[in-house]
């Protein structure tokens, strides 16, 4: 059975930068194609960013581009999401997801793609 696992959340500055880190097991990593969503009090859950399960395709949210960074390390079984000049707006839960892909380019931007999803970790950008 996959499980995923995050960490690496935490309440920064406006501005500040963060590496969330996504432990996978119970599988074949590089199988999967990986993402990260997030889910803010009252919203629903958004997609943020995916990676292909090679690493050779990526997919950001528009408000992400150029700020966030996802990378996946298969030697460690662990997806990471670097985020830089953090926002008020980017706090939320953020959640990795796993979905199975046949594809070593496909990026998957919808939730009901994901088949494994963490327990989340809480990021909070405030002054």
């Amino acid at each position: 059975q996959v499980q995923l696992v995050e960490s690496g959340g935490g309440l920064v500055q406006p501005g500040a930068s963060l590496r969330l880190s996504c432990r996978f097991s119970g599988g074949t990593f590089s199988r999967y194609a990986m993402g990260w969503f997030r889910q803010a009090p009252g919203k629903e859950r958004e997609f943020v960013a995916a990676i292909s399960r090679t690493g050779g395709g990526k997919d950001f949210e528009d408000s992400v581009k150029g700020r966030f960074i996802i990378y996946r390390e298969d030697s460690e079984s662990t997806m990471y999401l670097q985020m830089y000049n953090l926002k008020p707006a980017d706090s939320a839960v953020y959640y990795c997801a796993a979905g199975s892909a046949s594809s070593r380019v496909q990026t998957y931007t919808q939730s009901s793609e994901y088949a494994y999803w963490g327990q989340g970790t809480q990021v909070t950008v405030s002054s």
